[in-house]
């Protein structure tokens, strides 16, 4: 039995929390009804979000390098990966317990990829064969998928298979913002040095396994909601991969869409380049606080609690 003053002081922390958690189920389904024209969503949802990254100003990329409190917050790594073809690029990284969020600053990745307001999404499945399924429901809907291999190089200068994708769209016909669907590899999880979580059942080639739990440690739990600003033609562009992956996807007022179903909402405000760019992250927690905290990084404001949720927004300004 919990002491009086205890049990008051867990009663007070709960309803803040489940007050705070309806606040983030509001925002997170404002102006998501379907409109008029939208496609039912398919059957079984097999793409799931993986991680969204954005491209940063400087200013606000170095501060989230540094910050002492992000480190606290979530588990936080700052690391230089080499991938297919020799490149690299080194990101600023949140990692959750399914989802995770990667950050970089302007001109750390090469040519308009590394542009003020560029950015990309991964959506991933959970079960071996599912990215196949995916492409066919694709390519069902009129679109003809950009396939490709994703490899690793663990500093031994030999290639692991990472995991296998598509894109919506040709590599050249995209603004500024571009998504992928992935299927993890056996390769990769066989390889000891990836870190990865043994199979929780056969075919497990899922976000958790791929993640490392040290999440636990930590404030952050996942990814619940992304928001992004793009132009219409990388909107247009993304939708079909989100259908094909199953979720529910509506249109908004002003040309954007909202992709419900799969645990992260995730919001597109239709722009033209100039004001394209990451908006808005929220996270769930892995327990409830108090009080309210906000911590100003860069041009950003990330704003944890009341309750089990917490929100980072990015200026819009350079």
């Amino acid at each position: 039995m919990l002491p009086l003053r205890r049990k008051s002081r867990t009663l007070r922390v709960l309803v803040v929390a489940l007050a705070a958690a309806l606040v983030w189920m509001v925002q997170g389904s404002a102006h998501a009804a379907p409109a008029d024209g939208d496609p039912p969503a398919p059957g079984r949802q097999l793409l799931f979000f993986n991680h969204a990254y954005g491209v940063l100003d400087r200013e606000t990329a170095d501060a989230i390098e540094h910050s002492a409190y992000l480190r606290d917050f979530a588990n936080f790594q700052v690391r230089t990966t080499t991938g297919s073809d020799g490149q690299t690029w080194t990101g600023r990284y949140l990692m959750g317990r399914e989802t995770y969020v990667e950050l970089f600053g302007t001109g750390d990745l090469p040519g308009r990829d590394g542009e003020f307001g560029a950015g990309g999404m991964g959506v991933s499945v959970e079960r071996a064969g599912d990215l196949a399924t995916a492409r066919q429901r694709l390519v069902d809907l009129g679109v003809t998928p950009a396939d490709f291999l994703q490899t690793r190089d663990f500093g031994d200068g030999v290639p692991v298979p990472w995991f296998d994708g598509f894109f919506a769209i040709a590599a050249d016909q995209y603004d500024s913002f571009g998504a992928w669907s992935m299927e993890y590899r056996p390769e990769y999880f066989a390889d000891p040095r990836s870190k990865t979580e043994p199979a929780s059942h056969p075919g497990d080639v899922g976000r958790e396994r791929y993640l490392s739990d040290d999440y636990r440690k930590h404030l952050m739990r996942d990814v619940t909601s992304v928001r992004i600003a793009a132009t219409p033609r990388d909107v247009d562009s993304t939708v079909p991969l989100l259908r094909a992956g199953g979720f529910d996807v509506r249109s908004l007022p002003g040309g954007g869409a909202v992709a419900l179903r799969g645990g992260t909402t995730i919001r597109f405000d239709a722009t033209p380049r100039e004001d394209a760019g990451l908006r808005e992250i929220t996270f769930s927690l892995n327990r409830p606080v108090a009080h309210r905290h906000e911590e100003r990084i860069g041009r950003s404001t990330l704003t944890v609690g009341p309750g089990a949720g917490a929100k980072w927004a990015f200026d819009r300004a350079r």
